[in-house]
């Protein structure tokens, strides 16, 4: 098996010293580097320990040693790309979080700032927390089994307005949705 925890970790932006003191209870950072660098053992109860503090699903730390991964080779800074020193696993936007469920929303239709043939991977979440998700695009079921989609721009009480992408659409009100789904990652083939 092959460890993850430096690819998470580093898809999530946090530092060793993050994930440590994310722990319950908080380690240090040089035993999250031992475990991620293989120096130490992954026991189960570290693996445990781990995917809370990175807020993610235990099983996403390791990966077998024989399946085919996608890799993060360089990164693209104001200079012009930059290879990485080691290159890592590239995390799909579903294993990085372990709390949220996701859904994609297939773009058949270009408009506004997404084309034909894009997908749009949104993270669901509860009513409760759309004054986060204010000027984000978001998708939102509606009865009858139908949904909106477009920029979130207001909520009142059980209320949810939001402005489709197209030219001169008229804002859509949804009466307590049972979910709101925020825009999370595009993807788009070239």
């Amino acid at each position: 098996m092959i460890n993850r925890i430096r690819d998470i970790r580093k898809q999530k932006g946090m530092t060793l010293a993050e994930v440590a003191e994310a722990c319950s209870p908080p380690t240090t950072a040089q035993t999250i580097g031992r475990l991620e660098t293989g120096m130490r053992n992954l026991s189960l109860t570290w693996m445990n320990r781990i995917a809370v503090a990175l807020g993610v699903e235990a099983e996403a730390l390791v990966r077998p040693e024989n399946e085919a991964t996608t890799h993060v080779v360089a990164t693209l800074t104001a200079s012009g790309p930059e290879p990485l020193a080691k290159p890592r696993d590239a995390i799909l936007p579903n294993e990085l979080s372990a709390a949220d469920s996701m859904v994609v929303l297939q773009i058949e239709t270009s408009m506004g700032e997404y084309r034909a043939g894009d997908q749009l991977w949104l993270v669901q979440r509860s009513p409760e927390d759309a004054p986060g998700m204010i000027n984000r695009d978001v998708l939102v079921p509606k009865s009858g089994g139908r949904f909106a989609f477009g920029r979130l721009i207001d909520r009142r009480g059980t209320l949810v307005g939001i402005l489709p992408p197209g030219l001169g659409e008229k804002q859509i009100v949804v009466d307590a949705p049972a979910w709101i789904a925020q825009a999370e990652m595009l993807v788009r083939k070239l």
